[in-house]
């Protein structure tokens, strides 16, 4: 589990932004000043730091400048939108990549993956249960054996790892793999292979646990 330091006082987006990272897989520890940030840094490790640049006390570019003299840590600057200037200094200081606010929280975190690979700080084998998926080399496996897979059922289990926990519509579904196979999937096709995944990865097909139905809405995987 990857471990992030969010430095940033405004209370709304703490609460919003430290639930969604921990829904997410992410151990966060927050805090809104430059002085608490610094000590933090000083007394505990971290794998990541998502950084304002307007604190309580002092500025985001003095802790971005004290962790890359101290550490090699990755960090994401929180921006105001169309703030230019905080940018180009952020990244003069060293910071690994940046996001402006308001951002959309799944551009957030797949910047915060794309870092953390930059930097082998994250696993390339994400897991549900006992399923588990080697992205680096599109290996998926069920209690350490492999199990084989088409490409769209491939493609299918993926948008589900990528939306762990988030309810997924049937049109959504098929709007992230309809050219997949090269022409068009339809609403039969999909009930077909969410019917043939769930044959390879669940105990119990009729009894799905992993990649479950919510009836009239779509598919969540939990």
């Amino acid at each position: 589990m990857s471990k992030i330091l969010l430095v940033e006082d405004d209370k709304s987006i703490v609460d919003s932004l430290k639930e969604f990272l921990i829904e997410e897989g992410y151990e966060v520890i927050n805090v809104d000043g430059q002085k608490k940030a610094i000590e933090l840094i000083e007394d505990k490790s971290f794998d990541l730091v998502l950084l304002d640049v307007s604190l309580k006390d002092g500025n985001g570019f003095s802790v971005c400048t004290h962790i890359k003299q101290k550490d090699d840590l990755p960090v994401i600057f929180l921006t105001a939108s169309g703030d230019e200037g905080s940018v180009v200094t952020g990244f003069e200081l060293g910071a690994d990549d940046y996001i402006s606010k308001p951002f959309r929280p799944r551009e957030l975190i797949s910047r915060i993956k794309n870092v953390l690979r930059r930097y082998k700080k994250t696993s390339d084998v994400v897991s549900v249960g006992d399923i588990s998926v080697d992205v680096a080399k599109g290996v998926v496996t069920k209690n350490k054996e492999e199990i084989f897979l088409s490409a769209l059922e491939y493609k299918l289990l993926s948008i589900f790892f990528q939306n762990r926990g988030i309810l997924l519509s049937r049109t959504k579904l098929l709007d992230e793999i309809w050219d997949i196979a090269g022409d068009f999937v339809n609403d039969n096709t999909l009930t077909v292979y969410i019917k043939r995944l769930r044959e390879k990865i669940e105990d119990d097909p009729s009894k799905p646990t992993i990649i479950k139905t919510v009836r009239g809405l779509g598919y969540r995987m939990d």
